[in-house]
């Protein structure tokens, strides 16, 4: 158990699986055949041993208060299926997972968890390493120049392919817009490198490309000629420029310390980099943060938060332009079944805060919400979803990415007709739902 005496439901566990491999893996893991020793202590430890293909079993042990994990099998993966069959072995009340006094753990055990301990207290005290301030200076001027200067150079290029034609986009394939993309990596602006790829990849997207390119094209356009101007913008536009160009910031002012409750978390992955993105909201506050977390290609990010638990931890934002992004701080013990979640607003409502998050950061894709009571239904025509309101009144059509998922069949399987309350993402393709819970069922879940 958790400190709090609550142990995670299998749905939470699994969402933890860096990808569908290691989630089918660790579903097989999840029972009592391979394992051996599986116990846990009341401090938020489980371990335990688990047959391998070797002689010696593999030592496998959680800290749930982290997450964190470590294993001595041979995976790369983050957490491994043998963390995450000793976890759904663990969620299961009438497993075989014991109670364990956390002084009678095993001596590995309790060096693994001494030594965390240890890190984590040395990573608080370390003294803060005063920065060169002119060096800095002068390489944030240098910089500038570079962003600049690939700013201009794609803003020639969405010219030119404006006056070409959008035709043109179609029969030049991809590998010129990666082209451009790896100048903008040179030109250190990372923000529009990701834009020029997500253009490139238009052409092949199905019907209706040259509007989604048209538009896609013209934000673009709209934010290089931002940052030619940004000297003449408010304080804070020019941090949203900022941000969407992918200049490098930090997490600024007062911590905010509250019970967050992790309402969704899901990975997108390129050739390059896997990136985790994981929703959290105040149960206090009423603040809703998003936390990222990234890893090298074909590797799982760290940061693993259970999905419909809350924890204790401050937080801390960063500037305007970042999507309410903020950083993750200290943890105050494990985590936890929620007391409250969020209270959803109607169809009105959600579009209302979409456009008022636009009309502070033009280039906002979405913005995060909580719709409800709502009902999943399928649109008259029969090409796709929507939640409307119980009375008709309004409704949210679904993106193309959400019908493309199974998010769609666990929440309409979850509504079976009656209302629900869902989380997710609103913007101007449609509304990405991420996770939903229905009335009197204090679960949460995940639809990502």
């Amino acid at each position: 158990m958790t400190q709090q005496g609550v142990r995670w439901a299998a749905e939470q566990v699994l969402a933890l699986a860096p990808d569908a491999a290691s989630r089918k893996a660790g579903s097989k893991l999840g029972a009592s055949g391979p394992w051996s020793e599986a116990e846990c202590s009341n401090e938020g430890a489980v371990w335990g041993l688990c047959k391998g293909s070797g002689s010696k079993p593999y030592r496998t042990v959680v800290d749930t208060s982290g997450p964190a994990y470590q294993c001595s099998c041979p995976s790369r993966k983050f957490p491994c299926k043998h963390a995450l069959g000793l976890l759904l072995l663990w969620s299961d009340p009438q497993g075989p997972v014991s109670l364990a006094d956390g002084e009678q753990a095993p001596e590995w055990v309790r060096a693994w968890l001494a030594g965390r301990a240890e890190r984590t207290a040395k990573k608080k005290d370390a003294p803060a390493v005063p920065a060169d301030s002119e060096a800095a200076r002068k390489r944030a001027e240098q910089r500038g120049e570079r962003v600049t200067a690939g700013a201009t150079e794609l803003e020639q290029r969405l010219e030119d392919l404006l006056r070409g034609g959008l035709a043109s986009a179609e029969l030049s394939g991809y590998a010129l817009w990666e082209e451009t993309a790896a100048r903008m990596v040179d030109a250190q602006a990372p923000g529009l490198a990701a834009r020029v790829r997500e253009l490139g990849a238009i052409p092949g997207s199905g019907p209706g490309w040259p509007v989604r390119l048209l538009e896609e094209s013209s934000l673009l356009y709209l934010l290089v000629r931002a940052r030619g101007r940004q000297g003449e913008l408010p304080e804070a536009l020019s941090s949203v420029v900022s941000g969407r160009l992918g200049l490098p910031t930090k997490a600024e002012g007062p911590p905010l310390r509250d019970t967050w409750l992790v309402l969704a978390q899901y990975d997108t992955a390129d050739a390059r980099l896997t990136t985790r993105r994981a929703w959290l909201h105040g149960t206090a506050s009423g603040h809703t943060a998003l936390l990222l977390s990234y890893g090298a290609a074909g590797r799982a990010p760290e940061l693993t938060l259970p999905v419909g638990l809350a924890t204790d931890a401050e937080l801390t934002w960063f500037p305007r332009g970042a999507g309410g992004r903020a950083e993750l701080g200290e943890r105050f013990g494990a985590p936890a079944a929620p007391a409250s979640r969020p209270t959803g607003v109607d169809v009105t409502e959600a579009l209302s805060r979409y456009g008022r998050a636009v009309r502070e950061d033009p280039w906002a894709p979405h913005c995060p919400v909580t719709v409800g009571p709502v009902i999943p239904a399928p649109l008259p025509d029969g090409r796709g979803w929507q939640l409307a309101d119980p009375d008709g009144s309004a409704a949210l059509p679904l993106s193309t990415s959400a019908l493309a998922g199974q998010g769609l069949w666990r929440l309409v399987s979850l509504s079976g007709g009656a209302p629900v309350t869902v989380f997710g993402e609103c913007g101007h393709r449609g509304f990405t739902p991420l996770s939903a819970w229905a009335e009197g069922d204090d679960a949460v879940v995940s639809l990502s």
